[in-house]
C-alpha cells in the first residue's frame, strides 16, 4: 500500500488548499454582492421580497458519477496493476524480489491507478457531456 500513499496525500493535500482558496474568493463575492445590493436598497424597498439570482451550474449534479467512475477507474487499475506484475516481474508471487523490482511494482501501480482513474474521470466528463446536449437540445 506503500505505492498508493504518496499520491493519496498529495491529492489531498492539493484539495484542502484548492477548497481553502475557493473559500476566500467565495467570501470576497459574497461581500461585493451585498456592497451592490447594499448602494441600491432604498428604505422603502424593505417591503418587497429581495432575492438573488440562482446559481446557473449544476455544480454538485454529478459528483456521485464522477467519484464512481474515479473509484471504479482506480480499482480496475488496480487489478490491471496486479496481473501486469504477476506476468512480467519474476518473483511477485512469492515475494522474493529485490529493491529495484519493489520500485518497478510500485511504478507499474501508480501508473496503471493514475491512468484508469483518469480515463474514468473522462467517462464521467462524456456521460455529463452528452446528458446536457440531450437537454438542452430536448
Amino acid at each position: 500500500m506503500d505505492f498508493i500513499m504518496v499520491p493519496a496525500i498529495i491529492g489531498i493535500v492539493t484539495l484542502g488548499i484548492y477548497k481553502l482558496f475557493e473559500l476566500f474568493v467565495r467570501k470576497k463575492e459574497r461581500l461585493n454582492i451585498i456592497e451592490k445590493i447594499g448602494d441600491k436598497l432604498n428604505p422603502s424597498d424593505l417591503n418587497l421580497n429581495l432575492s438573488l439570482p440562482a446559481l446557473s451550474g449544476n455544480t454538485g449534479k454529478f459528483n456521485t458519477l464522477k467519484f464512481a467512475c474515479l473509484s471504479l477507474g482506480a480499482g480496475i487499475g488496480l487489478l490491471i496493476g496486479y496481473f501486469i506484475c504477476l506476468n512480467t516481474v519474476p518473483g511477485f508471487n512469492t515475494g522474493d524480489f529485490f529493491n529495484n523490482t519493489y520500485q518497478t511494482v510500485s511504478v507499474i501501480y501508480g501508473a496503471s491507478v493514475l491512468t484508469f482513474g483518469g480515463l474514468g474521470l473522462l467517462i464521467a466528463f462524456l456521460v455529463e457531456m452528452k446528458f446536457s446536449k440531450r437537454k438542452s437540445g430536448a
